[in-house]
């Protein structure tokens, strides 16, 4: 039987071609808008700095290797995920760690919005009379890979398996069609725009720091290892192999044709289009290839719901976060996790009103501060475990950590002013965030003794209170479970003074409670303010000053609605009472007991028969 629960278990996790769709997509679907990104930078300098984008782009993909080779040694030095986290943690310190872990947080929230508004300005491109819509368009496509996310992880895959193949077949075909070529079946425009640049190291630097947004989501594979199915090491090493092969041959080959046919970027289109019809033409293919990247921009953001829920859960884990986020639903789902980040990326896209351009500059900066920490540990592990091989590996590490902090330095200065200083604020305030959830969890263990051994169990007085407001099954139920607690045990009823029929009401539910005879007291409390709150606290504050009870609980039944639409045909007593008597009381105990109506009609039934 456990050997079964455990095969379903495994089921629900991802295969190598699952968590390629399931947590690729935003690489991948970076060569949508990378070499452009390169492009819109160079052009500002003219025709001759377009000859530089290859260049600009083979660095990338070198860097891309070492992240490639970097992160599938973290993947088996940390095989329950994590990444950059989970190695600094581990060899950096707490603080680089949470350092690490805001900003992958950052960008996994930015990520997820620049993925569906890309895919919804494609959409509106194509449709103008759309673009009054974008930002409730963004909201719906958000909220519809947040719903298949919240169905399961291995379901969330399986519905992008064939987008992601298709993605990647699309960019295939334009590639050796257009190396077929030697030139572009239709004409493809030069105009260029004056130039007001020179040509210098800046220039480049910040090309290549436009063209790194290219090589976000390269992490999410070693984030969530832990959703792999067995061998999970193994089959995250081949996703994350598979993803650097498939992400730095497209960006190489579309390199290629952008210097082939020197391309250059051009108003109401994009660079990608372009190449797409210079390879295949004006036909229902290039459309074809254009819906499908339209839908992989907007699934990018999916990378994103497999990443940082599962970062998430391990903070929770270090007591960094609310531990809701370590809770797995249905179908090995993190559930609190998903939909934190729905709901950051819906408000950053309300915020910046759809438009992709206003995200741009936020990218890439704090996913680079990840990837350098997460370096620079894993050659402090190497050195640390000194296993066979670990000088080479460990240099491999420090290739890597080289050159992504001076990726991180040319992406802060490049775009600071651009927006860039608000994800450099971000950071250390979530870091702080971590930190006093920390300190919190720390003083509720110290309150509440955990891992201690409590005092032996000592029976001590103790007072019941019932509120009442008259005689059903539900007062019974209330009365027999208080009887349960405790020895001593007061009923309390509230009475208007403001009406008569209150009054008459009162010496009636008196008459039944004595005919009813529960061995209880029952108390009437008057108030003339048509407040039951206030009368209840008042008498629970006078119990409390006489001091006679070591622990005073107040027991509140109340219903349990069987649909949630069915709270609106009830008085919600419960909750008012709950909120008063927690402001208005120093040492009570507060239970509210809630009763299904057909378990109350049950026990009502089983009570009369046997009396009969």
């Amino acid at each position: 039987m456990r050997q079964g629960a455990e095969g379903e278990l495994e089921k629900e996790r991802l295969t190598a071609l699952g968590g390629l769709a399931a947590l690729s997509l935003d690489a991948l679907s970076s060569v949508a808008y990378g070499p452009e990104a390169i492009l819109v930078v160079l052009v500002t300098a003219g025709a001759a700095a377009l000859k530089y984008s290859l260049p600009i782009t083979g660095a990338i993909v070198v860097l891309l290797a070492a992240l490639v080779i970097s992160y599938q040694q973290v993947i088996e030095a940390f095989p329950n995920g994590g990444g950059a986290y989970a190695v600094s943690k581990t060899h950096l310190g707490t603080v680089p760690s949470l350092v690490a872990a805001a900003s992958l947080i950052v960008d996994y929230v930015l990520n997820a919005a620049v993925g569906v508004s890309a895919g919804v300005e494609a959409l509106t491109a194509a449709f103008p009379a759309l673009y009054g819509a974008r930002v409730w368009l963004c909201l719906a496509v958000l909220a519809a890979i947040t719903g298949v996310n919240m169905w399961g992880v291995a379901e969330s895959a399986r519905v992008f398996t064939v987008p992601t193949l298709a993605f990647v077949a699309s960019m295939a075909a334009v590639i050796v069609a257009g190396a077929l070529r030697a030139h572009p079946v239709v004409p493809l425009g030069h105009s260029l725009p004056s130039v007001t640049e020179t040509i210098g190291t800046l220039l480049i630097l910040k090309a290549f720091a436009s063209g790194c947004s290219a090589l976000t989501g390269v992490e999410a594979i070693a984030n969530s290892v832990p959703q792999f199915r067995v061998p999970r090491v193994k089959r995250a090493q081949h996703t994350e192999l598979w993803l650097g092969v498939l992400l730095g041959v497209m960006l190489l080959g579309l390199g290629a044709l952008i210097r082939r046919w020197d391309v250059v970027p051009q108003p109401g289109t994009t660079v990608l289009a372009e190449l797409t019809a210079g390879a295949v033409g004006h036909n229902a293919l290039f459309y074809i290839i254009q819906l499908i990247t339209l839908v992989l921009l907007s699934l990018a953001a999916n990378t994103s719901f497999g990443g940082l829920p599962v970062l998430a859960g391990l903070l929770a884990h270090d007591n960094f976060l609310p531990h809701v986020f370590g809770l797995r639903a249905d179908r090995r789902v993190f559930r609190y996790g998903v939909g934190v980040l729905a709901v950051a990326a819906a408000l950053l896209l309300i915020a910046a009103r759809g438009d992709t351009q206003d995200l741009v500059p936020l990218f890439a900066v704090g996913v680079f501060v990840g990837f350098t920490l997460s370096q620079v540990g894993m050659v402090r592990h190497w050195y640390t475990e000194r296993s066979r091989g670990y000088v080479a590996r460990a240099w491999i590490n420090g290739i890597g950590a080289v050159l992504t902090f001076a990726a991180t330095v040319i992406e802060l200065g490049s775009k600071f002013l651009e927006g860039a200083w608000l994800v450099a604020v971000v950071i250390p305030l979530l870091v702080l965030l971590f930190v006093w959830v920390r300190r919190m969890y720390t003083r509720i263990g110290q309150q509440l003794g955990i891992g201690e051994v409590p005092a032996h169990p000592v029976k001590r007085a103790s007072l019941v209170v019932v509120p009442v407001a008259g005689m059903s099954r539900l007062t019974g139920e209330g009365i027999s479970a208080a009887l349960s607690l405790g020895e001593d045990v007061i009923a309390v009823t509230v009475v208007f003074t403001d009406s008569d029929d209150d009054q008459a009401g009162d010496v009636s539910f008196r008459d039944e409670w004595n005919e009813w005879r529960p061995e209880v007291q029952l108390v009437t409390l008057r108030s003339a303010h048509r407040s039951i709150a206030r009368p209840i606290v008042s008498y629970l504050q006078s119990i409390e000053a006489e001091d006679k009870y070591h622990r005073l609980v107040v027991l509140i039944p109340e219903v349990q609605p069987a649909r949630p639409w069915q709270w609106l045909l009830h008085n919600q007593r419960g909750l008012i009472l709950d909120r008063a008597i927690r402001h208005g009381t120093q040492n009570v105990v507060l239970c509210r007991l809630r009763y299904r109506l057909a378990t109350l009609a049950a026990d009502a039934a089983d009570a009369s028969a046997s009396q009969q």
